[in-house]
């Protein structure tokens, strides 16, 4: 009977077990900081949000388009590069014809619009509320002496460079 799981291994394995043990905790530990958690999050919440961008662009911008230019369906329009006609997107896929999809094109490039309008938005209201006011400058502490012109202490009551009297206020 096996009474221990380092039974089963050959003795040529182990050195690669405490190799692979260490490897395991750095993953671990890298796994866990808050940043990688945060990116996580970020691309699950955002895979979320493809999808209601998606329907934005499917069943709200696109829907009443293809009824006022003719009642074109967008997804079906294209472009075959071998000259041929057919009847449907589908049948030139299944002719092995080479298309280009024009209006699932149109549609991606509404979906990237939308997104990086938002993400714009996102980001401008991030940099809003994070925007650092910059603080007054502080009073000044030196003043000119009126003679001579020097730079001299604010409370100065005499100038150190020419002597002369200065009025304090």
């Amino acid at each position: 009977m096996i009474k221990d799981v380092k039974q089963l291994i050959p003795g040529s394995l182990e050195p690669h077990l405490e190799r692979s043990k260490g490897f395991l905790a750095e993953f671990k530990k890298f796994a866990m900081r808050g940043n990688v958690i945060d990116l996580a999050i970020g691309v699950i919440i955002g895979g979320a949000f493809g999808k209601i961008v998606n329907s934005i662009v499917n069943d709200v911008v696109m829907a009443p388009l293809g009824p006022l230019l003719g009642k074109v369906d967008f997804k079906t329009v294209f472009i075959t590069l071998n000259g041929a006609r057919y009847p449907s997107l589908e049948a030139a896929k299944k002719a092995g014809a080479p298309v280009i999809q024009v209006g699932n094109f149109v549609q991606v490039v509404i979906e990237f619009t939308i997104v990086a309008f938002v993400v714009f938005l996102v980001v401008k209201q991030i940099n809003r509320l994070t925007a650092k006011k910059e603080a007054d400058p502080p009073p000044p502490d030196k003043k000119e002496c009126p003679q001579c012109l020097a730079q001299i202490p604010i409370k100065a009551a005499r100038c150190m460079y020419c002597t002369q009297p200065i009025h304090v206020a």
